[in-house]
């Protein structure tokens, strides 16, 4: 794609990915023009962020190569979008993920109506990659780093802001991002990845959980004997799968099951009871990217890969539709950790095309 005759717009974040991102459009003749977009903390005297030095590190590389960087604030839209999405689904026991949301409500949303608009194309560090099939269809595909494809945290976008994204750093592996940066002596290259929830910043995703949720205390069971093992301080601060963090005595404990209803946190010794495994499990509210594969066959079967959380491991399924809001996912194997609110991004059958994602009901 001839991207020097298109107008294109950059998310700056600050970090490594990002910054070479600009490198890379300006090597092809591109003369992009680049955002920051500002999200953080609600009270930003009350909340340790780092915001300040990204946005001097996205400053620096917007200047190193002489383009212009505008502060675009989406602090508002953020908190009343996202927030509102995550707490909701933490009170209600579910098992979101905000970051996921953040892109589509806010990089590819929120921007969008403030200054994306005029743009062809939205470019982002994401590790990330698209094709176009004969029929001139745009499909997100996943990058060549299988511990760095960011492909799920994309899977709730729109199919129109798909069509106007593109990720020039999708088919690098990380350590060559690294080289680019440091050869181009760019000033963030050996700058660390940022961990966690992007609009967190420093700040310990517990204590915001309690600033908006409270504590509501209940009783900790452990699953195997139905004994009482302590109480705890919430639902809210644990989730499926968990074993830092629980300070129970007589340990370790994992937590491998919630009951909303009577408040109370299931606990076993072991990482691997049968109780903690699921091999069949429902979703709802399907989220297609670019179109619904199977919308020429809907019955039967359909082999797919997919992933219910962030790491470099997929798993090979078959999925099956129920009715118009559901569908089934009959795992190979039985998987450790599914949760309800959790989103299951789906896959073809050899993990290359991301078809979209649903959120899990169990």
């Amino acid at each position: 794609m001839h991207y020097e005759l298109l107008k294109v717009a950059v998310l700056l974040s600050g970090g490594v990915d990002s910054s070479v991102v600009v490198h890379e459009l300006v090597s092809m003749g591109c003369e992009p023009d680049c955002f920051y977009i500002k999200i953080g903390p609600e009270e930003e005297e009350e909340w340790d962020c780092t915001s300040e030095e990204d946005l001097e590190m996205a400053t620096a590389v917007a200047r190193r190569y002489g383009l212009t960087l505008q502060v675009i604030d989406c602090h508002k839209e953020y908190w009343e979008q996202v927030t509102r999405y995550t707490m909701e689904k933490v009170k209600a026991g579910f098992t979101p993920n905000p970051d996921v949301m953040c892109n589509r409500l806010i990089k590819f949303g929120a921007f969008h109506e403030k200054k994306g608009h005029e743009y062809d194309l939205i470019a982002t560090g994401h590790y990330a990659q698209t094709e176009v099939d004969e029929e001139g269809r745009k499909w997100l595909v996943t990058s060549p780093d299988p511990v760095k494809d960011q492909t799920d945290f994309l899977a709730q976008i729109y199919d129109w802001q798909l069509k106007k994204a593109i990720f020039p750093i999708g088919h690098y592996q990380k350590d060559e991002v690294r080289e680019i940066a440091e050869r181009e002596h760019l000033i963030n290259a050996k700058r660390k990845d940022s961990q966690g929830i992007c609009f967190l910043g420093k700040i310990n995703y517990n204590d915001y959980l309690r600033r908006y949720l409270g504590e509501k205390p209940g009783l900790v069971i452990d699953i195997e004997t139905g004994k009482k093992v302590g109480m705890h301080k919430g639902l809210w601060f644990h989730t499926i799968g968990q074993r830092h963090g629980l300070g129970f005595g007589g340990g370790p404990w994992f937590a491998v099951k919630k009951n909303i209803k009577k408040n109370m946190l299931f606990v076993s010794h072991g990482y691997d009871p049968k109780t903690a495994y699921k091999q069949t499990f429902k979703v709802h509210d399907m989220h297609f990217l670019t179109m619904d594969p199977w919308a020429e066959m809907p019955e039967g079967k359909h082999d797919i890969t997919f992933k219910i959380r962030h790491t470099a491991e997929h798993m090979h399924a078959t999925i099956e539709r129920v009715d118009e809001e559901t569908y089934e996912i009959k795992a190979e194997k039985p998987i450790h950790g599914v949760a309800p609110g959790q989103f299951c991004v789906i896959y073809d059958s050899q993990h290359h095309r991301c078809y979209g994602s649903a959120e899990i009901t169990v």
